[in-house]
Order: C-alpha cells, then sequence, then structure tokens
C-alpha cells in the first residue's frame, strides 16, 4: 500500500517536472540553437529572450555585458554581409535544471562535428511561458 501512495503522491510531480524540462529545451532549442546559431527566424530570437537579457562576457578580466537587442542588431548585420548559410549548429544538452520558475541549462554546440561553445543559459518562467535572462560561455579553441 505504502508503494502505491508513493507512486499516486510523487508521479504527477514527476510529469510536471519532465513537462517543465521539455519547454525549456523548446524555447533554448527555437529561440538560442536554431534563432542565433542556425540563422532562424528574429521573432523566434525575441520570444525566447527575455527583454533584460544580457550575455555576461569574460573579456580583458573585465564582465562585458551583451543586451539581448545589441546581440541581435550584430546578428542583422552580420547576415547582410555574409548571406550564405554557415554549416548547421547542433546543441546537446548537458544538464537541465528546473526549481520552480527557475531554470538553468549547460548547452554544447557542435559545427562539423566540432565542439565550439559551452554555454550555460539561466531561464525564469514568466506569465507568457519560460524566456532566457542570462548566458555565459566557454569558447572551445
Amino acid at each position: 500500500m505504502k508503494k502505491y501512495f508513493f507512486l499516486i503522491l510523487f508521479l504527477p510531480i514527476a510529469a510536471f517536472c519532465q513537462n517543465e524540462e521539455a519547454s525549456v529545451k523548446q524555447v533554448v532549442t527555437s529561440a538560442y540553437v536554431e534563432g542565433i546559431h542556425n540563422r532562424g527566424n528574429i521573432d523566434d530570437i525575441r520570444k525566447g529572450f527575455h527583454p533584460s537579457f544580457n550575455m555576461l562576457r569574460l573579456m580583458d578580466n573585465e564582465i562585458k555585458p551583451l543586451p539581448i537587442e545589441d546581440w541581435i542588431t550584430n546578428l542583422e548585420k552580420a547576415r547582410k554581409e555574409a548571406p550564405a548559410t554557415p554549416a548547421r549548429t547542433e546543441g546537446k544538452f548537458i544538464n537541465v535544471d528546473v526549481t520552480g520558475n527557475n531554470a538553468v541549462v549547460k548547452l554544447e554546440l557542435y559545427r562539423e562535428n566540432k565542439k565550439i561553445f559551452t554555454d550555460y543559459l539561466v531561464l525564469y518562467k514568466f506569465t507568457e511561458g519560460w524566456r532566457v535572462v542570462s548566458k555565459t560561455f566557454y569558447r572551445h579553441p
């Protein structure tokens, strides 16, 4: 009887967590992997990134934030200057940790089977859904 009580109590919680993890992965894939790295729709990027988002870059031993609108401006400029589509970027989720309305994702990015970045993305769940609010990264040599 105790086994059934445990299952009845915790099975819905496990299903909820798996559903939230899937939602986080969908946002990261759509807005970040497809939107930013694979030249996807700019509207998908804006939908998945909160307007207050900052990418935190370590440059010359200083943190240099890059707001999402500046990043999008840079992407649009690069797309105009080099209209050919570069090799496809693939994302591999290493870890997705969801606690309440907060999530942290460790993601590896590969291009032509070579690891190019390890990213750490922070998301919050807003009334409109999960959105990326911050990012740090390591660029692999």
